[in-house]
């Protein structure tokens, strides 16, 4: 499923969109090819006989829901699974038949957390933690190309510009500040 485009607004650039990296399809794809395999196997082996149908019917229904439930499922919810880096936001995005979507705006960014193992190490993927005001917390698990995304994720954060209302506070305490090295004596009591 491709990322709908409805969901950025005009001035919005996407700078990253990933999907979890291919390491994790590796499983659901072999019990896939297992499942497939043995139901082939027990085609074969089995006799053509009216208990060889049967038993055949067990090990097909048996295989076609492991097959279904932890290979073609698992595949399906890591290509439908979306991490996206505009200029603006971070928005994850997973769900087959009932969608989840999470925006978090960058300047709310707090702190952001690269995990590695060592296997992620060799594959260059990794677990994005990233924290943002307020005790929300949004895990990027099996990331492709962390360190990159981690790089640009602090590079966008620097390039935010400050909000105006900063700005605002920060002239008038200039202005409260007094322009002499001489400090302000303290009114009698």
């Amino acid at each position: 499923m491709a990322f709908p485009d409805e969901v950025l607004t005009d001035e919005e650039e996407v700078v990253l969109h990933l999907h979890p990296h291919w390491k994790t399809a590796i499983r659901p794809a072999l019990v896939t090819l297992l499942a497939l395999a043995t139901i082939a196997f027990a085609w074969v082996m089995l006799p053509q006989n009216t208990g060889g149908f049967l038993a055949f019917g067990v090990v097909a229904a048996i295989m076609g829901y492991y097959g279904l439930r932890y290979g073609v499922g698992p595949l399906v919810v890591w290509r439908c699974t979306h991490y996206v880096v505009t200029d603006e936001r971070l928005l994850l995005q997973d769900g087959v038949l009932a969608r989840e979507r999470r925006d978090l705006p960058l300047n709310r960014i707090n702190d952001h957390l690269l995990t590695q193992s060592l296997l992620d190490r060799l594959f260059g993927s990794g677990t994005l933690t990233i924290d943002s005001i307020g005790d929300q917390a949004a895990v990027l698990t099996a990331v492709p190309h962390a360190h990159q995304l981690q790089t640009a994720l602090y590079e966008l954060i620097e390039r935010l510009p400050e909000d105006e209302d900063d700005e605002e506070e920060e002239e008038e305490e200039e202005e409260r500040r007094p322009t002499s090295g001489w400090r302000r004596a303290r009114p009698p009591r």
